[in-house]
């Protein structure tokens, strides 16, 4: 059998993070080195792997309760190599060092297991009702897998150079840096999306880190859950700041 498809077999290498192209993850999993992966990314697997879902402690639970920000996780253990994936998304390895690394879980496909995250605050510069955002600080050593819509735009922040990011585009940033999220907006209802330009909330970043963006607003990957991402806590869904905003003026 001869086809142009035979062209995409398996990329080897002994390195445990790979990726075998753009939208596809490839891991060595051995004895000692676990992966954790979004539940059901998993689309192909070689050797004795077995996948079982991750615990989570009572505060991880009360976190997502509360908050809505959290992981699904699966974890990944044995002998062999695991394929991972989400929807053709692009994917992207990060190596998290001291520094840590804060994003919107509903971007994340695997990590390392040695590395710990928990959700936190990113509260609103004007303290409205429903406009603050909780996201997820990664930190430690090793590899995170994080997706995004197209191929991103990472952008450099200096203490001579802060950058803006519009809040339903931005994945992730350098948990070092400060931030600052605020509405550009002329009319007096903040839900307004600054008048009839189409811009919103953003975040301001200041100091020194990197800030990580994808060319798509308001379209998070599959099985990230409507409602509850960036862009619904920022934009236009039905936890943002224009709906809540919208309840409050109509109650």
């Amino acid at each position: 059998m001869q086809s142009p498809i035979f062209a995409y077999n398996e990329q080897q290498t002994q390195e445990h993070w790979s990726l075998q192209n753009s939208q596809m993850l490839r891991v060595l999993v051995d004895g000692n080195r676990d992966v954790l992966a979004r539940k059901g990314s998993m689309v192909a697997y070689q050797g004795l792997v077995e996948f079982d879902a991750e615990y989570q402690t009572g505060n991880q639970r009360n976190a997502r309760r509360r908050t809505g920000e959290g992981l699904d996780l699966m974890r990944c253990h044995g002998q062999g190599t695991v394929y991972l994936a989400n929807l053709a998304q692009y994917i992207h390895l990060v190596d998290v060092d001291q520094d840590g690394l804060t994003v919107d879980s509903s971007y994340v496909l695997a990590m390392d297991s040695a590395l710990h995250h928990e959700v936190i605050a990113v509260d609103s510069l004007y303290g409205i009702s429903g406009s603050g955002k909780y996201q997820l600080n990664i930190s430690g050593r090793g590899k995170v897998a994080l997706m995004t819509s197209g191929a991103p735009l990472m952008l450099q922040v200096t203490p001579d150079r802060y950058v803006n990011v519009d809040a339903d585009a931005v994945i992730a940033w350098s948990t070092s840096l400060r931030v600052q999220m605020q509405a550009q907006t002329h009319s007096s209802g903040v839900w307004r999306r600054r008048g009839s330009t189409g811009e919103g909330w953003e975040l301001s970043f200041m100091g020194t880190g990197f800030a990580l963006v994808q060319p798509s607003e308001l379209l998070p990957p599959q099985n990230a859950q409507i409602g509850s991402g960036v862009a619904a806590q920022f934009g236009m869904g039905q936890q943002g700041a224009r709906a809540q905003n919208q309840n409050n003026a109509w109650n």
